[in-house]
């Protein structure tokens, strides 16, 4: 792989946990843990209910989101895999997507989207294919568009 990338990772910007009842997840992450409950999102689409935490402040804060399905013989299933993805701030979407893309890059189906927390998002297929060998090894990895003060702080 060339070294130059139109892009830069960086940082953690969520980890998401998936379970049958997100009561139960609220139980220790919030009520015991003490994150803070930001917001909450509902896709049909996306089969989730979620809770948007937040661990940290300002631009060092890592979400934790909290889903649960609303159907459970649906998919996706965000309750089968408990560790259900790792978001990863990016600088520049657009530019990584077709960069990694070109370079054996597999990514879900549904391409660049406006994510729960409002940033733009898509995501690498935890399994690689024939013609896009290079996938997460099992993990669902969250490409997200980080905001300027985000890119700022942290690139």
């Amino acid at each position: 792989m060339s070294q130059t990338k139109p892009f830069r990772i960086l940082g953690l910007q969520q980890v998401a946990i998936g379970g049958l009842d997100k009561q139960r997840l609220r139980a220790l992450w919030v009520d015991t843990l003490g994150l803070e409950v930001k917001s909450s999102f509902v896709s049909e689409r996306e089969n989730v209910d979620e809770d948007i935490c937040a661990l940290g402040q300002g631009v060092h804060a890592v979400e934790v989101d909290l889903m649960q399905p609303l159907d459970p013989d649906r998919k996706p299933a965000v309750h089968s895999t408990p560790l259900n993805h790792v978001g990863l701030w990016v600088d520049d979407l657009p530019a990584a997507v077709l960069w990694m893309s070109e370079h054996g890059v597999r990514f879900a189906p549904g391409g660049i989207r406006k994510g729960a927390a409002g940033h733009d998002i898509c995501f690498i297929h935890p399994k690689g294919s024939d013609e896009f060998p290079l996938g997460g090894e099992g993990v669902l990895i969250e490409l997200v568009q980080a905001p300027p003060e985000v890119v700022a702080a942290l690139g």
